[in-house]
């Protein structure tokens, strides 16, 4: 019997694969594409029907003989990349090299890493998908015409480096106009009234007015109780009435579980529940897909494809999970009827929702398995998967209307009355907590009357709308139809290593740079970078995978339009780097004006008879918009001396904080890392622990004897010995709240304490 060929893109995947199938098959992994548009060309021959010019991408060489050579000697060739357009391109561009070979070659899609799912998608495998294949060309081709034509434009306007993508900017623009909002938003003053009250029994409860007279209390419309005085006299009023039960509703409810996860639902979970970024999320999802080694048992495929819009389950997973129910927890806890999800809209449906491939495989039983991150996801997976298909929770829901004079207030309150699918897992909120529940209320009757214990006016103030999350951009770009699930995670680490997004507190905010961009862009391409026009084009390309739209139609009927567009661009664009703005501000130096100019940092004030004086400053706005020049910190001596020209070495201020420098500069340019005065702890170093910062700004302390010595740490180095261990430095790591946590960097010793900042 002859060798069958299975060409997969992970080394990973190629792993586990090989020792389910045995001698019978080869094999190999690509290791993502092998073929792409070139990199320093557009690759798009426009006038030929946009017909692509692939190339080998570089590297790929030695990795396509291989295939070409296990090609030669096998009798069937399966192409088994990720069952996605990404994995249809990989597949068809292995399919081209391997012509040559002249074997059968079959498509088998693996929907998940078991022995058994395996062997049913070979004996299944069809051909290749040619309209999966053009949707993802015409994305690429797309893209291309897009970044490869407007980023130069960037570069000669603004600055090089910088970059425009098709769905990257759109990104950046949905976060720029939310900061835009934020920062323009302006609080309205409201206030509510809250009443403690007591009925003849525990226990007290809290009830708010909502109506005066024909006045609602609330932040909406024109009835709201505007000041402080306004809320007074109300509350005094109240004071004087008695207050009784008028009404009292009771009734049973029912809150069913979320649906198992999908892409986008799983990105924001772990982003509030485990602080994952998107992308972390992802690579370790792909982990999981692929293979854990499960010590005698192998390596196995824990959870089924982790890219997908779909909330199908297969009836044989909802029947082990219903079994697995009914024998963990109990009859109780399994609905009647399985439960079944409707997927959007706009949801391809290809593959299963993200599920673990067996669900009698437990995080317990895995741990031992796996390590933190790769535990954390799986439990969450696990959890959330089995949770969809347990019985709904129960709640006693009570609604109490209480009458005060012309004062009518109301009261929630519920009790769980069973747990349901609770027992096991609840959807995060947006600050990462589960749902808050009402409050427990006495047995109450209509006509009861209540003692007031306390009158509480309080003051509010309506709120902006908040600043994106990881999780609340994913979940702004579903809704917009905005990019791919599988796109999320790249969008967001894309725009961030650009410098167009930074992250503040777990919130994305648009830099200097990413605002100048991005009105450069909307201002001359209102169109291409629009929200509507972007999901339009998502649509678009979900047609051509259908086969209803040809590829090359939808990029004539795109690039037409853009073109003109373009070439506008080109010449009315600003350009921001011969922009010199006059400031009003006289330089310090020489008397001459200041003007506002643009540099990689952002804004700032240059002399405007440069190249004769070269004074600089930094600057910042007033309330009225006048330009407010901002004093540099003046250096600091050190008490160190230049190594090189005997001068003594001073404290200077830079993008990322202090630094030494030498006096004399710049006769002498000796610069030097803050240093901490603690040694570096590796054994024969000798060498010190200096102040670094990270290429995205990031605050680290490594040996000053790198690269020979490589020891680094995120956290302070202190000069105190440890009293618990005797390790020769503590570390210290500033918290939220302004405290300082004080601790032993040895894992085993515990040592720790907070110190106010």
């Amino acid at each position: 019997m002859g060798k069958s060929l299975i060409i997969v893109e992970s080394p990973a995947k190629a792993r586990t694969l090989q020792k389910y199938l045995g001698r019978g098959f080869t094999v190999k992994a690509s290791v993502g594409h092998i073929r792409d548009l070139p990199v320093n060309d557009l690759g798009v021959d426009i006038e030929n029907g946009f017909t692509p010019k692939y190339v080998t991408i570089r590297g790929k060489g030695k990795i396509i003989n291989e295939l070409k050579s296990a090609a030669k000697s096998a009798d069937e060739i399966y192409l088994a990349p990720d069952p996605d357009r990404e994995g249809e391109a990989i597949a068809h561009h292995i399919a081209h090299v391997l012509k040559s070979a002249k074997k059968p070659v079959h498509r088998a899609l693996f929907h998940e890493i078991t022995k058994r799912a395996i062997i049913e998608a070979i004996a299944n495998a069809g051909e290749l998908n040619e309209n999966l294949f053009e949707a993802q060309q015409a994305r690429r081709i797309l893209d291309r015409l897009v970044g490869y034509q407007v980023s130069p434009l960037l570069w000669k306007k603004v600055r090089r480096g910088l970059s425009a993508g098709r769905v990257q900017s759109v990104a950046v623009r949905m976060i720029c106009e939310r900061d835009e909002e934020i920062k323009n938003f302006e609080p309205v003053e409201y206030w509510s009234i809250e009443v403690d009250l007591e009925a003849g029994g525990p226990p007290p409860f809290q009830a708010r007015v909502e109506k005066a007279g024909t006045k609602k209390l609330g932040n909406k419309g024109r009835n709201r109780v505007a000041d402080r005085n306004e809320a007074a006299a109300l509350a005094d009023e109240l004071g004087r009435e008695s207050f009784v039960v008028e009404k009292v509703e009771k009734k049973r409810q029912k809150r069913n579980p979320p649906p198992p996860f999908i892409t986008s639902t799983m990105q924001i979970d772990a982003s509030r529940r485990l602080r994952f970024s998107a992308k972390r999320t992802m690579t370790l999802a792909q982990r999981l897909y692929e293979g854990i080694e499960l010590g005698a048992e192998g390596p196995v495929g824990l959870i089924t494809y982790m890219r997908t819009d779909s909330t199908r389950i297969s009836k044989e997973a909802i029947a082990a999970a219903r079994d697995f129910i009914k024998a963990d927890m109990g009859p109780d806890y399994i609905p009647a009827k399985p439960r079944v999800y409707r997927s959007g809209k706009s949801a391809q449906d290809a593959h299963e929702a993200i599920r673990p491939t067996d669900v009698s495989r437990t995080p317990e039983k895995v741990a031992p398995f796996l390590d933190k991150g790769l535990l954390s996801l799986y439990t969450l997976i696990w959890k959330r998967f089995v949770a969809s298909q347990m019985a709904a929770a129960e709640f006693d829901k009570t609604a109490v209307t209480i009458r005060a004079g012309r004062f009518r207030l109301k009261a929630n309150g519920s009790i769980q009355r069973f747990p349901g699918f609770l027992s096991l897992y609840e959807e995060a909120s947006g600050d990462g907590e589960g749902r808050k529940g009402d409050a427990v209320l006495p047995d109450l009757a209509e006509g009861d009357e209540l003692r007031c214990l306390n009158i509480a006016p309080n003051q509010h103030f309506t709120q902006p709308p908040p600043a994106y999350t990881e999780a609340s951009l994913v979940k702004a770009l579903e809704e917009n139809g905005v990019g791919r699930p599988s796109t999320y995670a790249t969008i967001i680490s894309t725009i961030q290593d650009k410098g167009y997004v930074e992250m503040r507190d777990r919130k994305l905010r648009a830099t200097d740079l990413g605002r100048l961009v991005n009105d450069l862009l909307v201002a001359h391409f209102p169109d291409v970078f629009d929200i509507d026009f972007t999901a339009s084009m998502e649509k678009k390309l979900d047609q051509v995978e259908e086969g209803e739209v040809d590829w090359r139609q939808l990029l004539e009927e795109f690039y037409g339009p853009f073109k003109k567009t373009l070439e506008e661009a080109r010449e009315k664009m600003r350009d921001v780097k011969r922009l010199a703005i006059p400031s009003g501000v006289k330089c310090e130096t020489c008397g001459g004006e200041m003007v506002i100019k643009w540099g990689k940092n952002g804004e700032f004030l240059a002399c405007s008879n440069y190249p004769e004086c070269t004074n600089t400053m930094d600057f910042d706005r007033d309330e009225e918009g006048r330009i407010v020049p901002s004093p540099r910190p003046q250096p600091e001596d050190s008490g160190e001396t230049c190594e090189k020209c005997g001068r003594s070495m001073v404290y200077k201020h830079g993008r990322y904080g202090r630094f030494l420098a030498c006096s004399g500069y710049p006769e002498c340019r000796n610069i030097r890392a803050e240093t901490t005065g603690v040694k570096c702890p590796e054994e024969g170093c000798g060498g010190e622990l200096v102040r670094k910062v990270s290429k995205r700004g990031k605050v680290f302390y490594s040996c000053n004897r790198y690269p020979e010595c490589a020891y680094a740490i995120w956290d302070k180095p202190l000069p105190e010995k440890c009293p618990d261990c005797g390790h020769p430095f503590l570390t210290a790591r500033e918290r939220k709240d302004g405290s300082v946590t004080i601790r032993c960097p040895v894992k085993k010793c515990r040592y720790s304490r907070r110190e106010k900042g």
